[in-house]
C-alpha cells in the first residue's frame, strides 16, 4: 500500500529546500540522535494537504484507512483518540440526542460532556475487575432507551481497560430497533479488524468509533483514526474534530499513521497468526499459578488479588526483571503486547511472570467483585467541572460535590463525576486506588 504522506516528508527532507516557514527547528534537531526525525517534521507547506480541510496526500492516505477498515469513511487524529471523543459529541449534540453510557468512561469522555454540556445517563456495568471492567447488561441498555423516546445515542467502551470486550453486535442491534446511534470508544482494539473473525466495532454495526492506533499498532503516541459506517457523517467529521484540535497537527503523527496502513496491508494478518499461539501457550504454562481475566488475546490481564498475589509487588517484580508492565494495582496487573511485538518478547514476558510469581508474596485470594450505586447529582457535569472549585484530602470530601474530574492516567476512569456528591462508597474507592485527592467544587 502507498504511503503519501510519509513519501512527501522523505521527499521534502531530501531536497534540501531553505525553510523560510515554520516550524522553528527548520529540520536541525537540538540533539543528535533525532535529527532524521527533526528532518521529517513539517507544518502545512505547499503539497502537504491540511488535516482539517483535507484533500491531497492526507485525505489520500485516509481512504487507504478507510479501505482497511471497511469503514464508510476514515479520518485522522493527531490527538488521539481524545479529539475523536470530541468529535463523537459534538455531532451527538448537534442531533440533540441524550447520551447513554456505560460507566467505565475514560476522564476524557467526561471532559468532552463539560465542554459541551452533555448530560449523561449513566448505565452501570456488573463489575469484574474492580471500576475497571465489568459487563454491560444488555437488558439495563434497553430500559434505558425504552424509558424516554428522544433521539438518543449509546456510548461504550470496547476493549475495556482490561481487554475485555463488549457485545457490540448486540448493542448495535439494539440502538437500531430504537433510532440510537452506537458510538465506541475502541481505543484499546485498533488491530481487531485482522482477526481471521473481524471483531471491529465498524464491522459489528457501530456507527461511529475511535481507534488509538498507538495503543497497539506500531504508530506514534498521539496517532488515532476516528472512522464512521454513516453516510450522513461523511461531511461532518472534520469541522466536528475541527472544533477541538490544534490547527498545527504533527505530520510525525500523521505520518506513522499512514506507515501503519502499509504495516497493516502487508504484514498484521501474518502477525496475529504467528502471535496468537505463543500467547496462548503462555496463558497455559502459567494458568496453574495465574488467574487471566476475559480479554482479547493481546491484553494479557492478570488477576493477582484472585491469583493470591498483590498486583502492584507483581509488578514491580516483573520490573525487577526487566518488564514494564501497562498497569498495576492491587487487584490487578494488565500487560498489554500487541501484533508488532517481536516472537522473542513473549519469550522474555513468559520468563519475567514465571520468575516474578516464584518470587512474590502469597495473601489470601481475594475477589474483588462489587457494585457500586451511582452517586447522587447535584450539578450539571458542566457546571460542576467550571466552578470555583478546591483541592482537600479524600477523607475530607464525603458530602462534597465532585468538581473537574481529577484521577490518573491509566486508568483514567471516573469514580465520582463531576456534579455528583462523593459518598463513603466513593471515597473507599479513591484510597482503593491510591487516590489521595479530589477538586470539590468551594461551599
Amino acid at each position: 500500500m502507498n504511503t503519501p504522506i510519509y513519501d512527501f516528508l522523505r521527499n521534502y527532507a531530501a531536497s534540501g529546500v531553505l525553510r523560510a516557514h515554520m516550524p522553528g527547528h527548520k529540520g536541525n534537531a537540538p540533539a543528535a540522535e533525532l535529527g532524521e526525525l527533526f528532518k521529517l517534521d513539517i507544518t502545512e507547506i505547499k503539497g502537504a494537504d491540511s488535516l482539517f480541510e483535507a484533500d491531497g496526500i492526507i485525505a489520500e492516505s485516509e481512504r487507504n484507512t478507510a479501505e482497511l477498515y471497511g469503514s464508510r469513511v476514515s479520518v485522522f487524529s493527531a490527538g488521539g483518540s481524545t479529539l475523536c471523543i470530541q468529535a463523537m459529541l459534538a455531532l451527538m449534540k448537534q442531533e440533540r440526542r441524550r447520551v447513554i453510557a456505560s460507566r467505565n468512561v475514560h476522564r476524557a469522555f467526561l471532559n468532552a460532556a463539560a465542554l459541551l454540556d452533555i448530560d449523561v445517563q449513566w448505565i452501570m456495568p456488573c463489575y469484574s475487575g474492580g471500576i475497571l471492567s465489568g459487563e454491560l447488561q444488555l437488558a439495563r441498555m434497553e430500559a434505558a432507551l425504552a424509558a424516554d423516546h428522544t433521539p438518543a445515542c449509546v456510548y461504550v467502551t470496547s476493549p475495556d481497560y482490561t481487554g475485555r470486550l463488549a457485545d457490540t453486535a448486540a448493542l448495535a442491534k439494539l440502538c437500531r430497533r430504537y433510532g440510537a446511534k452506537l458510538l465506541v470508544d475502541n481505543a484499546h482494539g485498533a488491530h481487531l479488524a485482522f482477526f481471521e473473525e473481524n471483531l471491529h466495532p465498524i464491522a459489528l454495526g457501530a456507527d461511529l468509533c475511535c481507534d488509538s492506533a498507538h495503543k497497539m499498532l506500531p504508530a506514534l503516541t498521539g496517532a488515532a483514526v476516528l472512522h464512521t459506517s454513516c453516510d450522513e457523517y461523511v461531511p461532518k467529521l472534520k469541522q466536528a474534530m475541527s472544533l477541538f484540535g490544534s490547527t498545527s497537527p504533527s505530520y510525525l503523527i500523521m505520518a506513522s499513521l499512514d506507515l501503519c496502513n502499509r504495516y497493516i496491508a502487508d504484514n498484521i494478518r501474518g502477525d496475529i497468526a504467528a502471535a496468537l499461539p505463543l500467547l496462548s501457550a503462555l496463558r497455559a504454562a502459567l494458568a496453574d499459578r495465574l488467574i487471566f481475566a476475559d480479554s482479547e488475546p493481546f491484553h494479557i490481564t492478570v488477576k493477582a488479588a484472585e491469583s493470591g498475589f498483590c498486583g502492584t509487588e507483581l509488578a514491580e517484580l516483573l520490573r525487577e526483571r526487566g518488564v514494564e508492565c501497562e498497569y498495576a494495582d492491587a487487584e490487578l496487573v494488565v500487560l498489554l503486547m500487541s501484533p508488532f511485538s517481536p516472537a522473542e518478547d513473549y519469550r522474555r514476558l513468559r520468563a519475567a511472570l514465571e520468575s516474578a510469581v516464584a518470587g512474590a508474596s502469597r495473601t489470601a485470594k481475594k475477589s474483588f467483585i462489587f457494585q457500586p450505586k451511582l452517586p447522587q447529582m447535584a450539578l450539571a457535569i458542566r457546571e460542576a467541572a467550571f466552578a470555583d472549585a478546591e483541592e482537600i484530602p479524600v477523607e475530607e470530601a464525603e458530602g462534597r460535590i465532585c468538581a473537574s474530574v481529577k484521577v490518573p492516567c491509566p486508568p483514567a476512569i471516573p469514580i465520582a463525576v463531576s456534579g455528583e456528591i462523593i459518598d463513603r462508597d466513593c471515597i473507599g474507592l479513591f484510597r482503593a486506588y491510591g487516590i489521595k485527592t479530589v477538586l470539590v467544587v468551594k461551599n
